[in-house]
């Protein structure tokens, strides 16, 4: 499976009146890339990871930072890129695919990512439980 990087290209987003926790600014987010960032959630403490594609139709993502082929809190320091037109993150460890959409593990069907909704309100970076 070959995977390619993503290019700025622009497109005018949709974006609608969030809800749910502040995680970071808009300015602590880095282009094409994750960053990583804690969630408090009913469970408990979760990290997040946070993609940021600007000039796509959605731009931000946010997926479980825990990868499960390495057990490690990687994810955020995957390479972005696509797969057939989804935009995915490859795992810094083994280099398993993950679509950001929703997590699906592109080289094995029986893993995936937990997601959830982030969205800008303003410059502040929030995401719905």
């Amino acid at each position: 499976m070959t995977a390619t990087a993503m290019k700025h290209t622009a497109v005018t987003p949709s974006r609608q009146a969030p809800a749910g926790q502040r995680l970071c600014s808009k300015a602590d987010l880095v282009a094409f890339s994750g960053v990583a960032a804690w969630l408090e959630t009913p469970q408990g403490p979760k990290q997040v990871a946070l993609f940021y594609l600007p000039g796509y139709p959605r731009e931000l993502y946010a997926i479980d930072h825990h990868d499960p082929f390495s057990n490690a809190n990687v994810i955020a320091h995957g390479i972005v890129g696509d797969i057939k037109g989804a935009a995915v993150v490859a795992s810094p460890i083994y280099k398993q695919h993950f679509r950001l959409e929703d997590g699906q593990c592109m080289e094995n069907e029986s893993v995936k990512l937990r997601t959830w909704q982030a969205e800008f309100k303003g410059d502040a970076v929030w995401i719905e439980e």
